[in-house]
C-alpha cells in the first residue's frame, strides 16, 4: 500500500502542525476548516484543496487527523469510522465517555484504525525509561503552563492533566481504587488548577499536579519503582535513571546499627555504590513520532500504538478526578 493520503480537519493551533508535519512526510491530502480564510491559508502553504465541510473529504482520503474543538470531535470521527476510514482524534478523545466508547465500538466493528492524541507517549524523553520501569511505586509529575486561550471549553483536567493521566496509567497497569482532588477555577468557569492523588489496587500512588494559569511552564515526572528512580523532564529533554549496585549491600552492613545514623556515617558510602545515568534522548519531535506511528498503524492495518480504548481509560480516571475534586467542601 502506498502513503496513505490524510486529511487534517480542524486547522487551528495545534491542526495546523498536523498539516505541516504530514506534509513533510509526503502524506498531505487535504485540510478543513470551519474558517475558510484560515484552510485556504494553511492550504496554500502546502499547495492541497480546502474545504470548508468535512464531508468533502469522503473519497478524497485514506485516514484523518481530527483536531476540532472537543465537542466536535464525536461527530466527524464518527463519520469517517463507519466508513472504514481510519481516524487520530486529538485528546480528550470525546466529550463524554459514552461517546468515546460508542468511536471504540464503532473502529472495532469496522476493523479500522482508531487512534487518540495522547503526544506525551512519544515523547522521547517518556518512551527513553518506559521499558526500564518494571514495578512503579510512586509517582509525581508537574504539567504547569501559562494561560494560551484556547481549550477553554474543557477543564485543566482534560486539558493538561490528561496527558499524566495516561502515561501513569500505562505504567501501573493496575485498577484505580481511590482518588482525592481538588481544583480552583480562576478565568472562564472551568476548573484552571488541579491536584489529584490516586492510589491503585497494587499498592502504587501518582500525585498529580496541573495548572493552565502558570508563569512558566514546567513538565517534570519523577517515578519511584521497585529497582530505580527515574526523573524526566520533556521542555529539557532530559532523562536520568539512579540505580543501586550490588556492592551497596556490603556497605550498608557496615554501617552502625547502635545508634541513629549521622551525615558523617553516610558520608563513608562512595559514589560508586549507586549510579546515574542520563538517558540519551532521540532528537524528534513527539508530534512527528505520533503522526509517523498513525501512518504506519493505517498502512499496514495494525493496532495503534495509542488506541481508542487507552483514551476511554485516561477520560474514566479524568472523571473520577473532577468527581472528587467537585465534591471537596473548602471551609
Amino acid at each position: 500500500m502506498s502513503k496513505p493520503r490524510v486529511g487534517v480537519i480542524g486547522v487551528g493551533h495545534l491542526g495546523r502542525q498536523h498539516a505541516r508535519i504530514y506534509h513533510q512526510l509526503g502524506a498531505l491530502a487535504a485540510v478543513v476548516d470551519a474558517d475558510p480564510a484560515r484552510a485556504a491559508e494553511i492550504a496554500g502553504s502546502y499547495s492541497v484543496p480546502h474545504y470548508s465541510d468535512f464531508r468533502q473529504l469522503f473519497g478524497k482520503v485514506d485516514a484523518v487527523s481530527v483536531a476540532v474543538p472537543t465537542i466536535g470531535h464525536h461527530e466527524v470521527a464518527k463519520e469517517f469510522l463507519e466508513r472504514g476510514i481510519p481516524a487520530l482524534v486529538e485528546k480528550p478523545l470525546t466529550k463524554t465517555i459514552e461517546e468515546a466508547e460508542d468511536l471504540c465500538r464503532i473502529a472495532r466493528a469496522k476493523k479500522v484504525v482508531l487512534q487518540v492524541g495522547h503526544v506525551e507517549r512519544f515523547n522521547p524523553a517518556v518512551t527513553a525509561v518506559l521499558d526500564v520501569i518494571k514495578k512503579p511505586r510512586f509517582i509525581e509529575a508537574h504539567r504547569l503552563s501559562p494561560f494560551r486561550f484556547r481549550s477553554s471549553d474543557i477543564d485543566v483536567v482534560l486539558d493538561l492533566m490528561i496527558h499524566d493521566l495516561d502515561i501513569v496509567l500505562h505504567l501501573t497497569r493496575s485498577p484505580l481504587v481511590r482518588v482525592d482532588a481538588v481544583g480552583m477555577s480562576l478565568l472562564f468557569g472551568k476548573e484552571d488548577m488541579a491536584n489529584a492523588r490516586l492510589e491503585f489496587e497494587d499498592g502504587c500512588v501518582a500525585n498529580l499536579t496541573a495548572s493552565r494559569i502558570s508563569e512558566k511552564q514546567m513538565r517534570k515526572t519523577r517515578i519511584f519503582s521497585e529497582d530505580c528512580y527515574v526523573t524526566v523532564d520533556t521542555l529539557a529533554k532530559e532523562a536520568w535513571i539512579y540505580r543501586t549496585t550490588p556492592q551497596l549491600g556490603e556497605a550498608l552492613a557496615k554501617l552502625p546499627k547502635d545508634r541513629d545514623l549521622n551525615l558523617a556515617d553516610l558520608a563513608t558510602i562512595p559514589k560508586e555504590f549507586y549510579s546515574i545515568q542520563e538517558v540519551k534522548l532521540a532528537e524528534e519531535e513527539p508530534l512527528a513520532r505520533e503522526l509517523q506511528s498513525f501512518l504506519e498503524a493505517v498502512e499496514h492495518r495494525r493496532d495503534p500504538v495509542v488506541p481508542g480504548e487507552h483514551g476511554v481509560r485516561a477520560m474514566k480516571a479524568a472523571e473520577t478526578i473532577l468527581t472528587e475534586m467537585r465534591a471537596h467542601r473548602w471551609k
